[in-house]
């Protein structure tokens, strides 16, 4: 008997350690997958700039030797970098204090013919830097005020004075636009530099919320900033105008209402001000132009009885003084290009077919440049078209998932393509598609890959008891023999508009699995995005039920396939996959061995009012809509015989708060039921700064002990 126990230690001792190995070889072979960091193309849409080898390099579209533009200093840290309008001096910064997802605050240094230069001295915090078109001028933030920097005086000056932490903030974005609308430049130059606009802030009367820091200190201390929960106070936001030469300050009307978003400003070619303008339910999207007298108009007007898709800085195109275009749904159910006229309106659609336009590449006069899902919903092609909506051509050649750098004027661009078994392909084309030069192979991953014969993935569609399809991937084991069976994860997120299952290379934590004798199975449910406005928008009110049915009915047609293990089916998600784990567990009656939530939110009535009021209604409107498939308020139903259940979590998630896993624990232990937890001291959301691996590899290990 002791023998035997000895034997049994042994293998999971060699389990866990080749685990730990596997994973570790994930990580080696993913930083092996080859692209090119900092492309800016440079004023005459012929050359570029790229950061490689400690130095920020130009290069000719065409081909070439380069040269070095700026040599960095031996340990310096580039964080990000921009080139002067004139193109004779560079901004640098370096290093980061990460604040929240998006934003941190950095040193800044001008780089010119005489060398590098510290700027912006004496200022602490300072941040979201950029030039004015003239180049006169840098903005920056700092201290939750707007400053301006001369590039001939080198002195600067504050445009604003009333910034305050959790009260006032002038020029940059509070946490829940920056989390949501993903921009925190909160500010932009006129044409002319002669003006700046942004936006201030008053989030006084936000409530605050306190995450505990213990940073292995004596004593831990509290972390407080202003966080808006679904059907909480929002900040009020004013668009203001500064005159850089008077330096007078005027304050924009943007209408009675107070309680809506402004999520992007900005100037028309001929020097117009116009911005966004949302309704708190995000079901009407409007932009509004400013004249010069002080008059405004909508000149475009978008409603949906359900939601707005949210918006960003490419939602809308201006190309002149008078012509724009716009990427929507709500007219074809599909997001397609439309061209609009500021005297006139709408004045045509340019695409239109049972596929989505996904990014706006490129607007020339002319032509219009753009990714979309015409060739499969999992796959990205770059097209261009006619401004009137003729002459279509696909300019890549290629099936995957391509992104795209272009040059100004889109006489070149600069393609990054992979697909499920090929990593990244780094090519340069002329604006019309032909390969001029590749920069990048991936040459060596690519043979270690086909040596080892790495698991790929399989692209099916996965019926449901419904009767259609869902769209869906499965990895399998090196070795596969369809005559035994194997233990299955499913992984996925679910989250509305999101997509998982995509033919693009991509390796993680998942991929150890394999490589340790398991089938993964991922598959994108209803809510998810690019299979149309109806599917995506059909969880609309009641996040957690349709999406939890799909995954329910996935795992339902896994148990069986002739290959699965019925007994060792598990589930696993993080953040909105969290939420989704948690609930296909509880109400999954025993069907998964073993279920992970990562980061989860266990109730919408905790998270922020952008993310949860767009989806969800607002939970004073919708009360049902909140708390029927909220996990905390159906802990009973785990039924914890059979659901091994482990619950991980950050204490310092600034975006998914601690408490989501501590009132789902809560739930757990009035009902008696027993589960896992592992914690992350002073983790944000993605558990860095310190623990991205070790999340990661815990995880391997407790899906190989427990399924």
């Amino acid at each position: 008997m002791k023998r035997i126990l000895f034997t049994f230690a042994a293998l999971a001792a060699f389990a866990t350690a080749a685990s730990a190995q596997s994973y570790d070889e994930i990580v080696r072979l993913r930083s092996m997958n080859e692209t090119v960091r900092g492309i800016r193309s440079m004023n005459d849409g012929t050359h570029y700039t790229v950061v490689e080898e400690g130095a920020i390099r130009r290069y000719s579209y065409a081909g070439g030797e380069g040269e070095t533009l700026v040599g960095l200093p031996e340990g310096f840290r580039l964080t990000d970098y921009l080139l002067s309008p004139d193109e004779q001096s560079v901004l640098l910064a370096e290093g980061s204090e990460p604040i929240y997802r998006h934003s941190y605050t950095t040193r800044y240094h001008l780089a010119d013919a005489s060398g590098i230069h510290p700027v912006m001295l004496g200022i602490e915090g300072t941040r979201d830097a950029s030039f004015s078109p003239d180049g006169r001028w840098i903005a920056f933030s700092a201290g939750n005020n707007l400053w301006l920097y001369s590039t001939e005086s080198r002195g600067a000056r504050q445009i604003t004075k009333d910034g305050e932490w959790n009260r006032i903030i002038n020029g940059t974005t509070d946490w829940v636009y920056e989390e949501e609308y993903g921009f925190t430049k909160a500010y932009a130059f006129s044409p002319d530099s002669r003006r700046i606009a942004y936006l201030r802030f008053d989030e006084s009367e936000v409530p605050v919320f306190e995450m505990m820091r213990f940073d292995g200190t004596l004593y831990n201390r509290p972390y407080t900033f202003k966080y808006p929960k679904a059907g909480e106070r929002n900040s009020t936001v004013e668009l203001w105008l500064h005159d850089i030469e008077s330096g007078t300050r005027t304050r924009i009307d943007t209408g009675t209402e107070s309680d809506q978003y402004i999520p992007h400003l900005g100037w028309t070619p001929d020097g117009a001000l116009y911005y966004y303008r949302v309704n708190r339910l995000q079901n009407r999207f409007e932009v509004v132009l400013c004249a010069e007298d002080g008059t405004q108009r909508v000149i475009y007007d978008e409603r949906s009885p359900r939601y707005v898709e949210r918006m960003n800085a490419g939602t809308v195109t201006f190309i002149d003084g008078d012509r724009f275009v716009v990427r929507e749904e709500t007219t074809a159910g599909r997001m397609h290009l439309y061209l609009h006229s500021i005297a006139k309106g709408r004045l045509h659609a340019i695409t239109s077919g049972d596929w989505e336009v996904t990014e706006v590449a490129a607007v020339t006069g002319k032509r219009i440049y753009y990714l979309s899902t015409e060739s499969s919903p999992l796959r990205r092609d770059l097209y261009s078209i006619g401004l009137d909506g003729r002459r279509k051509r696909r300019l890549t050649d290629g099936d995957g998932y391509y992104t795209i750098a272009p040059s100004r004027g889109m006489k070149y661009y600069i393609s990054t393509r992979s697909d499920a078994s090929t990593p990244n392909r780094v090519e340069v084309r002329t604006g019309e598609g032909r390969l001029l030069r590749t920069l990048r192979t991936s040459e060596a991953l690519r043979a270690e890959l086909a040596a080892t014969q790495r698991p790929v993935k399989e692209f099916v569609r996965i019926p449901t008891e419904r009767g259609d399809t869902l769209n869906g991937w499965i990895l399998r084991p090196r070795g596969f023999d369809p005559s035994k069976r194997y233990p299955v994860l499913m992984t996925q997120y679910s989250g509305p508009g999101s997509q998982q299952v995509a033919d693009r290379w991509s390796l993680d934590w998942e991929d150890a699995l394999a490589d340790a004798g398991y089938v993964v199975v991922c598959a994108d449910g209803r809510g998810t995005g690019f299979r149309g406005e109806e599917f995506k928008k059909c969880t609309y009110g009641q996040l957690g039920r349709l999406e939890v049915e799909d995954q329910l009915s996935v795992a339902r047609w896994i148990t069986r396939q002739s290959w699965a293990d019925a007994g060792r089916l598990g589930i696993y998600g993080w953040s909105y996959g969290g939420f989704m784990a948690l609930g296909c567990a509880l109400k999954g009656e025993g069907l998964f061995k073993l279920a992970i939530a990562v980061a989860p939110v266990t109730s919408w009535r905790y998270y922020d009012t952008i993310y949860t009021e767009i989806y969800n209604g607002l939970p004073q409107d919708n009360p049902a809509g909140y708390d029927d498939n909220s996990p905390v308020c159906m802990a009973g139903l785990l039924d914890d015989t059979k659901t091994k259940l482990l619950i991980v979590h950050g204490t310092a998630d600034d975006n998914v708060h601690f408490q989501n896993s501590m009132e789902m624990a809560r739930a757990l232990n009035r009902c008696g039921k027993q589960y896992d937890m592992m914690v992350y001291p002073d983790q944000n959301h993605s558990m860095m700064p310190d623990d991205t691996r070790n999340v990661r590899q815990k995880l391997v290990e407790y899906t190989i002990e427990h399924l």
